[in-house]
């Protein structure tokens, strides 16, 4: 439960200059900034082992820049993306949040490789929609179970305390919302106070909370969540309550193409790469290419709620450099077979539709054309023998939306007043995506999570030795 209790007389236990909720990507960074900063940090984590939304995403982070497109031949920069982040969103977010994170989030990429050792490359075989250049960067895996792993590795490194099965249930805040600290539960039931000069909320946003989803996200209320469970909106909670400013409650990113019943995530590249999604009467059913985050919704409002993704073997060579996709593979989730018929077959539906919506993608490949969906298949490269498919469903991944923050990564009031000593990151700030699906592009969560994770640690530590000076 998510409480904000008076901190009038309150005795901590003990008391840290800067306490951080969540173990995931934000938190994580915004814990190795505050400490190299020089303030003592200390990070709360609900679960056994900090994971967060970061380990069951693919670990990719568009930055733009970067010292691996320039070794790529690739030209980027900030204002390309954040260009490519408002066309996606349809301008909707603040043009300065976005040119925020655009030229943030290179630094700290680089600043996590060259101090903390990690091993970051280029996504450089293909590119993800709605980005006008090659920007995607990930660790050799291309997981989120290796990005966090690595994180988590940092911090134990630099001896910053993380403190697990601490599920923080309350904030301890004066009249003027400054927050004195916080409460949380053991598993035992006991619970401990600990006090703080600065909090930084990085628990991610609100897509395990049934009730909040189906609130702001209606579309979306009985989805797959392929999200952290963890993720129950105590941020946004505790934010509003102490009279902090939100946004776009309603913005989210989904996925189209997560395996079913396996429930791994398959990446966008089996699209991206040539690739059509047919539903169960072997007949395509929208423009697939707009992006995986809308066609979640689109996935769902097909018969059973579930659709095939449909490539080839040189598609699939592509996606085994996503450690989930060879998962998929090893599970038996990717179907092959020698021409359309035999696909069908083994997926269960009529061979005659597959095959003629296949070869009307193919005349439409061949003559550089679009079809009836807007699609343009201009340049794709055509499918050949051996084919393949995938059982997917559509999924809600997290939520976008959330407290308003400046350039420090301050929570601002409904005033746009910065509160005393409260930062956001990760999905417990409003993100860049707007307050619709078709906002979100690939890679923005992670992308508030790196540049906003970096900021918010380094401007907790700077308040809290300002603080200390006074």
């Amino acid at each position: 439960m998510s409480r904000i209790l008076p901190a009038d007389g309150v005795e901590f236990e003990f008391t840290v200059p800067v306490v951080v909720i969540g173990g995931g990507a934000a938190g994580m960074i915004a814990a190795l900034a505050a400490h190299e900063q020089g303030a003592g940090v200390l990070v709360l984590e609900r679960d056994a082992l900090p994971q967060g939304s970061t380990a069951l995403s693919a670990g990719l982070i568009p930055a733009p820049g970067t010292r691996w497109q320039r070794a790529a031949g690739i030209e980027d920069s900030p204002e390309l993306f954040a260009a490519d982040i408002l066309g996606k969103a349809k301008g909707e977010p603040d043009p300065a949040d976005a040119a925020r994170v655009a030229r943030a989030v290179g630094p700290a990429l680089e600043w996590l490789a060259d101090r903390y050792g990690l091993p970051v490359s280029l996504v450089d075989n293909f590119t993800y929609p709605g980005h006008g250049a090659r920007r995607m960067h990930g660790l050799p895996s291309r997981s989120g179970s290796e990005l966090i792993d690595r994180l988590r590795g940092a911090v134990e490194a630099a001896g910053i305390d993380v403190l697990c099965e601490a599920h923080v249930t309350a904030l301890y805040a004066d009249a003027a919302s400054r927050v004195h600290g916080v409460e949380f539960a053991r598993p035992d039931g006991s619970s401990e106070r600990v006090g703080c000069s600065a909090l930084v909320l990085a628990c991610n946003g609100y897509g395990g909370n049934r009730e909040l989803v189906g609130r702001h996200v209606p579309e979306l209320a009985d989805a797959l969540y392929f999200g952290h469970p963890g993720n129950q909106g105590d941020a946004l909670l505790w934010g509003e309550a102490l009279g902090a400013a939100s946004r776009h409650l309603s913005g989210h990113q989904g996925h189209g193409s997560v395996a079913h019943p396996a429930g791994i995530l398959v990446t966008w590249a089996t699209i991206t790469e040539g690739g059509v999604q047919v539903n169960t009467e072997g007949r395509r059913f929208s423009n697939e290419e707009q992006g995986y985050s809308e066609q979640a919704a689109i996935v769902l409002r097909q018969p059973d709620g579930i659709a095939w993704t449909v490539f080839d073997d040189r598609i699939a060579a592509i996606a085994r450099q996503f450690e989930d996709f060879r998962q998929a593979e090893a599970m038996g989730a990717v179907l092959t077979a020698d021409d359309p018929a035999g696909l069908a077959r083994l997926m269960k539906i009529d061979p005659d539709a597959l095959a003629a919506t296949l070869t009307e993608v193919e005349r439409l490949k061949r003559e550089g054309a679009a079809d009836g969906f807007g699609r343009d298949f201009a340049g794709a490269p055509p499918l050949a023998a051996p084919y393949r498919a995938v059982r997917v469903t559509g999924a809600l991944f997290h939520t976008q939306g959330g407290l308003v923050v400046d350039d420090d990564a301050r929570v601002l009031d409904r005033q746009g007043r910065p509160l005393p000593n409260l930062h956001a990151a990760g999905g417990a700030a409003c993100g860049v995506s707007g307050s619709k699906a078709s906002g979100y592009l690939s890679g923005n969560g992670l992308l508030t999570a790196v540049a906003l994770g970096r900021i918010a640690g380094q401007a907790a530590a700077s308040a809290v030795r300002e603080e200390n000076d006074r």
